[in-house]
């Protein structure tokens, strides 16, 4: 099983990255944090890692940092959420938002999420409520190995959100909010305004 991987981002978008280590190619699929904090293209980054097995592939899913994994972990024990929503749900409120709506079984919030519906956000906070008091967030995010430039920051803010199922009305609506309000500079701290935005 690979737990964590280091090397030259070779590719990166809003829901998956490639990264060359030794020679290799490895496909991760992301969710929206890691992907913000994902330095540039050319640059190193290193993650951790859940090696997902399946009868016809072996997926690997990448994250900025542990807690990320964490919660994917526990998300994926969740009757109804397999590895591809659960990083939709991973991707759809800042990390320390979601432990907090889970915890406090907080559907109303968690529906806010595309693909969640009422039922599935019940059973989340219903099976993981006493399951994610372990894990505590950083007060900031730790980066994989850099920060996303300026240039381009609320185009590429609205194609991560619209690769998270928002429509583009919403999603340039949300941006410009967050821009205005937060004064965020950097991809992470405008995609959390937006999806705080969002969530409301």
């Amino acid at each position: 099983m690979i737990g964590r991987l280091s090397g030259v981002v070779l590719e990166k978008r809003p829901d998956r990255a490639l990264v060359d280590a030794s020679g290799v190619g490895y496909e991760l699929h992301v969710p929206l944090g890691t992907f913000a904090a994902l330095p540039a293209v050319g640059e190193r980054a290193s993650l951790h890692v859940h090696t997902h097995v399946r009868e016809d592939a072996i997926l690997l899913f990448g994250f900025a940092t542990a807690e990320e994994r964490e919660l994917f972990e526990r998300l994926i024990t969740v009757s109804g959420i397999g590895p591809r929503l659960a990083l939709v749900v991973l991707s759809g409120l800042p990390l320390p938002e979601l432990v907090g709506a889970i915890a406090a079984q907080d559907a109303r919030r968690l529906s806010s999420i595309p693909g969640v519906g009422k039922k599935l956000a019940e059973r989340l906070g219903l099976e993981l409520k006493d399951k994610v008091a372990g894990i505590v967030p950083g007060a900031a995010a730790s980066s994989p190995g850099g920060a996303a430039g300026a240039v381009g920051l609320a185009e590429d803010a609205v194609g991560a959100l619209l690769n998270l199922g928002y429509r583009r009305p919403q999603a340039e609506a949300a941006v410009k909010a967050a821009g205005g309000a937060a004064g965020a500079e950097d991809l992470p701290s405008l995609l959390s305004a937006a999806l705080r935005h969002l969530s409301r």
